[in-house]
């Protein structure tokens, strides 16, 4: 069992080297931070979807910037879209679930807000159904993906893709990569 557990570690060590390594990757990340502070800085929300594991990143990542990451400092507008379950039964049972979110888009998104759409895969249909949303408003999509993106991948201005096919490995990125970009936004706007 431990060589199971040191096998695991490394697996995850290794994508992280290789996330380190992907320059424009790194490029990306930074890009989206700058589109961040803009979008804040104009009074902008930061919205975000995901499935699952996906979901409760979305959640986490809102929370850090709505609330706070590192320091004290007035709240940013920052939501994940399925934080009110009463709405989300209501619209997968009357609309169908491919309708969730993008719903909610066009009832919250604004011209010049961002959605993060995460998926690992990058082909969740109701994330895809939000991201053409988004993007129709227009707002700016910022795609959280495993290797290649997907479909989601093909509709976001910016792909922030981790360099696996494992789904636990993509998640534990696509979380590192949102405590970066709340870092990043944090220090940019406040620091």
């Amino acid at each position: 069992m431990r060589a199971t557990i040191a096998a695991i570690i490394q697996e995850s060590i290794a994508v992280k080297q290789a996330l380190a390594a992907d320059e424009p990757l790194l490029a990306e990340i930074e890009a989206v931070a700058k589109v961040c502070i803009e979008t804040c800085r104009r009074g902008g929300k930061l919205l975000f979807c995901g499935n699952g594991g996906s979901a409760a990143d979305a959640q986490h990542i809102a929370a850090e910037l709505s609330g706070r990451f590192k320091f004290d400092r007035p709240p940013l507008y920052a939501e994940a879209l399925h934080v009110n379950t009463s709405y989300l039964t209501a619209v997968a049972n009357d609309y169908g679930y491919d309708e969730t979110f993008a719903r909610m888009v066009r009832a919250a998104g604004r011209s010049g807000d961002i959605l993060f759409a995460i998926s690992t895969s990058g082909n969740s249909a109701n994330i895809l159904r939000a991201a053409q949303d988004a993007l129709s408003i227009p707002m700016t999509v910022v795609a959280l993906t495993g290797a290649g993106g997907g479909q989601l991948g093909g509709l976001a201005q910016h792909r922030l893709a981790v360099p696996s096919t494992d789904t636990a490995r993509i998640q534990e990125c696509h979380i590192l990569m949102g405590h970066i970009l709340c870092g990043l936004i944090e220090d940019g706007l406040f620091g």
